[in-house]
């Protein structure tokens, strides 16, 4: 096999087929006990397949589940708030897809971890909602609100006009941020939506000359081929489109690598060497990104070319039930940031132990890949039975390990 050149390399990294090589890579040290930060200890893994379907049977009983992605959060409640708001539209199936791009995009770009002291009130209807559920529903409100549009008579969309206005202030009255009421990386969030605006208006070929992110359905749509679309070819959109939003990453050949960090084990004879790639939010909103397309009839393809999820619920599911070890058990008291080796090794071994569950619970349900991709997995799913065991073991069912997050990555 020849050697890739460093554009070779930084393209390869900037692909979902090198975050599963990388985490394998990383696997395979693993099961030989070479790795510095974290052991193996597979014996558990069967009490980790048990956890994903008593909360898959319990959520999806009939095992209709649908794919894993932010659309989820939108009905918290028993509310569906999208049908709610399409409701209220006078507007044709491509400008719902398009809004639906719109809404999609700024609320995963506001979804990491927002603490574990925060809360949001629904004005609407009173309730209050904690993290993932709590920044959907505020960043839908958000939303609904004009917040990111920069076309007065347009508020349901979001572009590089509207976006660029986006600051701290506006977020924390919106997601109702206070004192008593802290919200981890408030700044870290505005900057990204902001950053977010300045690279749309850098590739109108994705986003059109008047730089707003739903015009990317109408990309989409041109490229894909009878019908179909490779979901990977949503993702490379992403990473094209989106790749100069991450603040202070590493960037190779040019191009920069958004959610790609250094580990010392991840080996090869390229300028690759050393990097691990993870591209987990990019792949969350591609996730979040499919099911308006669907709405146009297009048939999102190849699925199971994403992988899953490295977060905290999913990873912490690995961690919480002794699949992984620390070496040094002072390193779940430490406060890491996304950097630091022992969090890059967590987060590529829960990206290959999911496949493997994956596979596992398509054997125990009868089902194939085609039946149960990895999106209804996680839905089904590895990320509920995260939540539900670390609500088990700890009072505030905060993660098993200390982020220091920028509100960027977790």
């Amino acid at each position: 096999m020849s050697v890739r050149s460093e554009a070779e390399a930084a393209r390869w990294l900037l692909s979902t087929e090198a975050v599963r090589s990388r985490a394998h890579q990383l696997l395979a040290l693993a099961d030989d006990d070479r790795l510095p930060h974290l052991r193996l200890d597979r014996a558990r893994m069967p009490a980790v397949v048990d956890e994903v379907l008593a909360a898959t049977r319990a959520d999806y009983p009939t095992l209709d589940i649908p794919y894993h992605s932010r659309w989820r959060h939108f009905a918290v409640g028993g509310r569906d708030r999208w049908r709610d708001l399409c409701a209220t539209l006078d507007a044709d199936a491509h400008e719902r897809a398009r809004i639906g791009f719109d809404l999609a995009v700024t609320s995963v770009l506001l979804d990491a971890g927002a603490g574990p002291d925060w809360r949001y009130c629904e004005p609407s209807s009173g309730a209050f909602y904690a993290r993932s559920e709590g920044l959907a529903v505020a960043s839908f409100d958000l939303f609904a609100a004009g917040t990111f549009s920069g076309v007065s008579t347009q508020p349901l969309r979001a572009d590089a006009t509207g976006l660029a206005r986006f600051d701290a202030g506006k977020l924390a009255f919106g997601c109702q941020v206070g004192a008593s009421n802290p919200m981890v990386g408030l700044e870290g969030r505005a900057s990204l939506l902001r950053s977010l605006g300045s690279a749309i208006a850098k590739a109108p070929d994705l986003f059109g000359r008047d730089a707003r992110i739903g015009n990317l359905v109408d990309t989409l749509e041109r490229r894909a081929v009878n019908g179909t679309l490779p979901a990977t070819e949503i993702l490379d959109a992403v990473l094209a489109g989106f790749g100069l939003v991450w603040p202070g990453r590493l960037s190779l050949a040019g191009l920069p690598l958004g959610d790609t960090w250094r580990h010392a084990s991840a080996r090869s004879a390229d300028a690759a060497d050393g990097l691990v790639p993870f591209h987990k939010l990019s792949q969350w909103l591609t996730y979040s990104l499919v099911e308006p397309l669907e709405w146009l009839g297009l048939q999102v393809t190849a699925l199971d070319d994403l992988t899953g999820l490295p977060e905290y619920r999913n990873g912490g599911l690995f961690l919480d039930l002794g699949v992984l070890a620390w070496r040094d058990p002072a390193t779940a008291g430490r406060v890491m940031k996304p950097g630091d080796e022992p969090i890059v090794e967590w987060r590529a071994l829960t990206v290959a132990l999911l496949d493997q569950v994956a596979g596992e619970m398509r054997k125990r349900l009868g089902l194939d890949a085609g039946s149960l991709p990895l999106a209804k997995v996680l839905q089904g799913g590895t990320w509920t039975a995260g939540r539900r065991v670390a609500s088990r073991l700890r009072a505030d069912g905060g993660p098993p390990l200390r982020l220091d997050s920028d509100g960027t990555v977790f």
